[in-house]
């Protein structure tokens, strides 16, 4: 599957939450994620339309590799 090119960081904190993700705090146009499934985990989107393709590509990787899917796995729930 391949990353989607039109995603902004709003719509992807909102499919975030389906991994519990919920903002915590926001810095200028960046906002922090935090999650309490399989521990606390951080992670920070741009709050951008639409996200970079590798920014996008690196939040997915970041956020399997937490919880310990496949990157595939998690694009598929998030996207698909």
């Amino acid at each position: 599957m391949k990353v989607p090119r039109d995603i902004s960081g709003n719509d992807l904190l909102k499919l975030l939450k389906v991994y519990g993700y919920e903002p915590t705090r926001q810095a200028g146009s960046h906002i922090r994620l935090t999650t309490q499934q399989m521990g606390e985990h951080h992670i920070t989107i741009p709050n951008h339309s639409p996200l970079k393709v590798g920014t996008l590509s690196a939040i997915v990787s970041d956020v399997a590799s937490h919880l310990g899917q496949s990157k595939e796995q998690v694009m598929q729930k998030l996207f698909g």
